[in-house]
C-alpha cells in the first residue's frame, strides 16, 4: 500500500516513516506542510495518507483541508489525521463528506505503537479510527428530539460512539465486557432505529457513523 506522510516536525515525521515503513507499507513520500501533501498526492496516487492537522502555511487546519482536496478528486484516498488537540468541528466536517476511510487520532494519546497501528490498518481497510475524546466531546451535547439518535437507548448510544471509533463488535465487547452477540443485538438495533437497511454490514457501520455525525452537529 502507497503512503504520504505529512508532518512539519522532522523527527516525527522520520520516526512515522520507519514504523509504517516496519509494518508493510510503502512510504512513498514525505513532506511538511499541506500544500506539498496535495502535489505529492497528486505525483505518486497514494492509497492512505498520514497527516498532521496543524501545518503550514497557515498552522490552522491545513491537513484537514489537504486532505479534504486530494478526496475531492480521489475519494477512495484514504487518511489518518494526527493532532495535538481536540478539534471536533473541524475534523467532524471533513467527516460528515464521508467518514469510510478516515481516522483522527490524538497524538499524545498514543501509548502504544500497536495501538496507531491498529488504527491505520482500520481506516487503510475502508474503515474509520476516531480518538475517544473527540467521541466524548461530542456525546456531551444531548440530542435534539428530532433527531435519529433520540430513538436510541443509551446504551445504544454508547455502542454506536464505540463503532465510530472504528471498533469491531468484538472491540466493542471486550471495551464494555459484554457478551458479543449482546453486542451484535445492539448494532443491529442501531441499524433498524436509524433506517439502515439493504447494505452489506460494514458499509452500514460507515452510514451508522455518519448518521452519529450528522446528529451531534451543532445548532
Amino acid at each position: 500500500m502507497r503512503l504520504v506522510i505529512a508532518d512539519d516536525a522532522v523527527l516525527l515525521r522520520e520516526g512515522l516513516a520507519k514504523i509504517l515503513t516496519s509494518d508493510g507499507y510503502d512510504v512513498v513520500a514525505a513532506v511538511g506542510s499541506g500544500p506539498e501533501l496535495v502535489a505529492a498526492a497528486n505525483a505518486h496516487r497514494p492509497d492512505l495518507l498520514v497527516a498532521d492537522v496543524r501545518m503550514p502555511p497557515n498552522h490552522l487546519h491545513d491537513g484537514i483541508e489537504a486532505v479534504r482536496a486530494i478526496r475531492a478528486t480521489r475519494p477512495r484516498t484514504a487518511a489518518v489525521l494526527l493532532s495535538q488537540y481536540v478539534e471536533a468541528t473541524a475534523a467532524m466536517d471533513l467527516f460528515r463528506d464521508g467518514p469510510a476511510g478516515l481516522g483522527y487520532l490524538l497524538k499524545d494519546r498514543i501509548v502504544q505503537v500497536d495501538d496507531f497501528l491498529d488504527g491505520v490498518r482500520r481506516v487503510a481497510a475502508g474503515g474509520s479510527a476516531m480518538d475517544p475524546a473527540i467521541i466524548a466531546q461530542l456525546l456531551d451535547r444531548s440530542p435534539r428530539p428530532h433527531e435519529p439518535l433520540a430513538r436510541l437507548t443509551d446504551r445504544e448510544r454508547e455502542v454506536l460512539a464505540l463503532m465510530a471509533e472504528g471498533l469491531s463488535n468484538s472491540g466493542i465487547s471486550a471495551r464494555m465486557h459484554i457478551g458479543v452477540r449482546t453486542i451484535e443485538t445492539y448494532t443491529n438495533a442501531v441499524f433498524q432505529k436509524l433506517d439502515l437497511r439493504a447494505a452489506p454490514d460494514e458499509h452500514r457501520r460507515v452510514r451508522a457513523v455518519l448518521a452519529y455525525l450528522d446528529a451531534t452537529r451543532s445548532p
